[in-house]
């Protein structure tokens, strides 16, 4: 019985994966040319788009933190949230003869980011500004991770800082680094503690699903823009099904 239950629940993922897979390509196909329209105003990413501009003037570099969370599990989405944001990051910043740094505290993660620097570069044909310690594992425990990321905070002429990724409690070490450092930080995580802590200690914190917006709000292609639409069918269906639910519960209950 417990295994026909998870054939059951297996298929139902997968139409669901398909389902959500369906309405992005749909709302790619009807969007491409209305990029962002109905976006609501999140004033991190507007503040981090004109400090981008501020750090190339004043040559200074931009710092993104990928968190310390596996690329295999359910921080892994965080990560790639990061991950774009550190492509979007390397863009803007291209004109700068101060490359954008990546710190994080996975392996995998750490070759992603200079994979993703790499290609970035070579798109723009600026293959001059790559250098491999732009993506860089700092430590391979969350402690390590952060103790090798505050150097990068402090010495590195950081204007701003970007964490994007799986983080705990230890982040209160980073945001507080950042402001001894007098630079910006916007900061979201997967992880309730440490969304609980960047929202006391960043000056701009993301919180629960702002972080998952970043592609979309910076720019990074049509797919992010319709993920959010995709995102919202999905709220409000689950919210139908929660009150149908409540409602054959009461009737069911009643009778």
């Amino acid at each position: 019985m417990s295994a026909l239950l998870d054939a059951y629940g297996n298929i139902l993922g997968l139409l669901i994966a398909l389902f959500c897979l369906g309405l992005i390509i749909l709302f790619v196909a009807t969007g491409r040319n209305k990029p962002g329209r109905n976006l609501r105003e999140i004033p991190a990413f507007l503040r981090f788009r004109r400090e981008v501009g501020l750090a190339v003037e004043s040559g200074k570099r931009l710092h993104i933190s990928l968190g310390h969370g596996g690329i295999n599990n359910l921080p892994a989405g965080s990560a790639f949230v990061g991950l774009t944001m550190l492509d979007r990051c390397a863009r803007a910043a291209s004109i700068s003869d101060r490359p954008p740094v990546a710190t994080s505290g996975d392996p995998l993660l750490a070759i992603l980011s200079q994979d993703t620097l790499r290609g970035t570069y070579h798109s723009l044909g600026a293959e001059r500004l790559y250098e491999p310690t732009s993506g860089r594992l700092s430590g391979l425990t969350p402690l390590a991770f952060t103790a090798g990321a505050l150097p990068v905070i402090h010495d590195e002429q950081i204007s701003s800082n970007i964490l994007a990724g799986h983080f705990g409690g230890e982040v209160a070490l980073m945001t507080e680094a950042g402001e001894r450092g007098g630079s910006l930080t916007v900061a979201g995580s997967d992880n309730i503690t440490a969304q609980a802590v960047l929202y006391a200690s960043a000056q701009e914190p993301l919180i629960g699903e702002e972080l998952y917006a970043g592609g979309a709000y910076l720019g990074a292609g049509p797919i992010h823009a319709a993920s959010l639409r995709m995102q919202d069918i999905l709220r409000w269906l689950l919210i139908a099904l929660i009150l149908i639910g409540a409602l054959v519960r009461l009737f069911i209950g009643g009778g």
